[in-house]
Protein backbone atom coordinates (compact mmCIF):
# COMPACT_ATOMS: atom_id res chain seq x y z
CA UNK A 1 0.00 0.00 0.00
CA UNK A 2 1.23 3.57 -0.73
CA UNK A 3 1.91 6.50 1.40
CA UNK A 4 -0.96 7.95 -1.24
CA UNK A 5 -3.19 5.63 0.33
CA UNK A 6 -2.88 6.45 3.50
CA UNK A 7 -3.15 10.50 3.02
CA UNK A 8 -6.24 10.24 1.12
CA UNK A 9 -7.86 8.07 4.10
CA UNK A 10 -6.68 10.11 6.35
CA UNK A 11 -8.11 12.90 4.62
CA UNK A 12 -11.37 11.36 4.13
CA UNK A 13 -11.69 10.77 8.21
CA UNK A 14 -10.56 13.68 9.44
CA UNK A 15 -9.70 16.21 7.18
CA UNK A 16 -6.60 18.08 6.04
CA UNK A 17 -5.09 17.21 9.44
CA UNK A 18 -5.68 13.99 10.05
CA UNK A 19 -2.00 12.82 10.81
CA UNK A 20 -2.48 13.44 14.53
CA UNK A 21 -6.34 12.17 14.92
CA UNK A 22 -5.31 9.09 12.88
CA UNK A 23 -2.67 8.58 15.23
CA UNK A 24 -5.00 8.87 18.24
CA UNK A 25 -7.65 6.63 16.43
CA UNK A 26 -5.22 3.78 15.89
CA UNK A 27 -3.72 4.38 19.49
CA UNK A 28 0.02 5.19 17.96
CA UNK A 29 2.73 7.24 18.26
CA UNK A 30 2.37 10.89 16.09
CA UNK A 31 5.95 9.78 15.11
CA UNK A 32 4.90 6.37 13.79
CA UNK A 33 2.19 7.90 11.56
CA UNK A 34 4.46 10.87 10.56
CA UNK A 35 7.43 7.62 9.50
CA UNK A 36 4.19 5.74 7.45
CA UNK A 37 3.37 9.08 5.68
CA UNK A 38 6.85 9.75 4.51
CA UNK A 39 7.46 5.67 3.61
CA UNK A 40 10.33 5.39 5.72
CA UNK A 41 8.17 2.31 7.27
CA UNK A 42 5.66 0.66 5.62
CA UNK A 43 2.13 0.65 7.37
CA UNK A 44 1.53 -3.04 9.03
CA UNK A 45 -1.05 -5.11 7.45
CA UNK A 46 -3.37 -4.64 11.10
CA UNK A 47 -3.06 -1.09 11.16
CA UNK A 48 -4.76 -1.19 6.87
CA UNK A 49 -7.31 -3.75 8.82
CA UNK A 50 -7.90 -1.07 11.18
CA UNK A 51 -8.06 1.91 9.04
CA UNK A 52 -10.67 -0.09 7.28
CA UNK A 53 -12.71 -0.56 10.10
CA UNK A 54 -12.27 3.20 11.23
CA UNK A 55 -13.81 4.47 7.35
CA UNK A 56 -16.58 1.96 7.33
CA UNK A 57 -17.41 3.02 10.84
CA UNK A 58 -17.77 6.62 9.40
CA UNK A 59 -19.69 5.81 6.38
CA UNK A 60 -22.08 3.96 8.94
CA UNK A 61 -22.31 7.31 11.20
CA UNK A 62 -22.71 9.47 8.20
CA UNK A 63 -25.35 7.26 6.63
CA UNK A 64 -27.46 7.99 9.85
CA UNK A 65 -26.98 11.41 10.35
CA UNK A 66 -28.16 11.60 6.89
CA UNK A 67 -31.36 9.49 7.32
CA UNK A 68 -32.15 12.39 9.87
CA UNK A 69 -31.72 15.58 7.80
CA UNK A 70 -35.09 17.06 6.18
CA UNK A 71 -35.38 16.16 2.20
CA UNK A 72 -35.04 19.70 0.53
Amino acid sequence: MTTALLREAGEALFGPRWQSEMARALDISNRTMRRWDEGLYPVPPAAWADIRALLRDRRMAMAVVRRKLPRA
